[in-house]
């Protein structure tokens, strides 16, 4: 079942062209599964459409002649329609790469750690590279705590993105979770957990796969529906409606424990189904940044504001200038407030901190100060039996 096979089809001895087919290795004529399909393409090595193979009697440099007409010489080198198996092969055609669930230290993806360390030193070139959200499935710190660790480094000084990581491999316990957690402390980063079953939709099949593979589509519905301010969590905005299951369905107590240790918790409710039912990030000290909304509020404020202050670079260092800045800034800020983003801002840019001795160091500066709206993640209701006749509280 983890085999594939080839087939090859619409041969056309006129043209030189051919189809190539890949096909999960369990199926059956009646009812193919094609993965992928390879369209008109010939062996000619002088066209865009050449494919190579193992064995080949003879290329087919310019198939046709002048008149249009393919050389009798190359025909036979056309494979004919059929379909087998690579090799003979069977069996795991994956030379022993682990995929999904069996990923491993050794192993991830078919990949090994050190493949990811070009990506992670490229990713922290802000210039080249713009992004809100980094996610590495396959990455987990049970398993790759050097890598994790680089990429967390590249998210702090890059200062405008928030990573999402996995804590623990297909096997790991709650348990397990909760001592890789412990390990960090960063507001730029958060974890989710247990692992989800989906259905790859490359192959069709079901398969586990780490919470980070699905956080994405939280993050990006939750600035469709609402903002990045809001909460990527709850019934609302943290429904998992792709994911076929949670590999473990956690009671109160198991969400409170994940949720004591900055972990969110991905909880599996009758008629509701799987929802992200937390948004903390890894930071340990209670403040606003322990809470995902209001880093990735920070990152919408510095991305916006820091585009602002760079087409003021090079201006002239007067008050015209600082107008400029918050003629744009206050608005922006206004409208974020106006969106449930904040409770209230402050913008100085004047003459206290631009004094003459900043001025000649040509430097403008100035100061926001903010007030980040909070998420009601804890709701107590009191209920009061009163007589037959008595008034209620004004």
């Amino acid at each position: 079942m983890d085999n594939v096979r080839w087939e090859i089809t619409n041969r056309n001895t006129g043209s030189g062209t051919f189809n190539v087919l890949i096909r999960q290795g369990d199926d059956n004529t009646n009812n193919k599964n094609i993965l992928e399909t390879f369209t008109n393409v010939n062996l000619d090595p002088n066209s865009p459409r050449y494919v190579r193979v193992k064995e080949v009697e003879y290329k087919t440099p310019n198939y046709l002649d002048n008149t249009g007409t393919a050389k009798s010489e190359f025909t036979s080198s056309i494979p004919v329609n059929g379909a087998g198996p690579f090799d003979g092969a069977t069996g795991d055609v994956k030379d022993g790469a682990n995929f999904y669930e069996t990923i491993n230290a050794s192993n991830t993806q078919g990949l090994v750690s050190d493949n990811y360390t070009n990506m992670i030193s490229l990713l922290a070139n802000s210039n080249d590279y713009q992004f809100n959200t980094l996610l590495t499935p396959g990455l987990v710190n049970e398993f790759h705590a050097s890598l994790i660790t680089s990429a967390i480094t590249n998210t702090q000084l890059r200062g405008d993105s928030i990573y999402v990581i996995d804590t623990v491999g297909y096997n790991g316990t709650l348990a397990d979770a909760v001592n890789q957690a412990q390990t960090r402390d960063n507001s730029y980063s958060a974890t989710y957990w247990p692992w989800l079953r989906i259905q790859d939709p490359e192959t069709g099949k079901n398969v586990w796969v780490p919470a980070s593979t699905m956080i994405g589509g939280v993050y990006a519905h939750t600035d469709k529906v609402s903002a990045p301010w809001f909460a990527p969590a709850g019934i609302n905005r943290g429904g998992l409606g792709s994911v076929l299951r949670a590999k473990n369905k956690l009671s109160q107590a198991n969400r409170d424990e994940l949720y004591a240790n900055n972990i969110n918790p991905i909880a599996t409710f009758p008629k509701k189904g799987i929802v992200v039912f937390g948004q903390k990030t890894l930071q340990k000290d209670a403040s606003a940044l322990d809470r995902v909304n209001v880093r990735r509020l920070l990152i919408e404020l510095k991305s916006f504001i820091g585009q602002t202050a760079d087409n003021i670079v090079f201006e002239q260092n007067t008050i015209t200038t600082r107008n400029k800045f918050l003629a744009q800034v206050n608005p922006y800020l206004e409208s974020i407030k106006q969106k449930q983003g904040l409770y209230a801002f402050k913008v100085i840019m004047d003459d206290s901190l631009n004094t003459p001795d900043v001025i000649d160091r040509n430097q403008l500066v100035g100061q926001i100060y903010i007030q980040p709206t909070r998420t009601a993640e804890f709701i107590n209701l009191d209920f009061i039996l009163q007589s037959t006749g008595a008034e209620f509280p004004a």
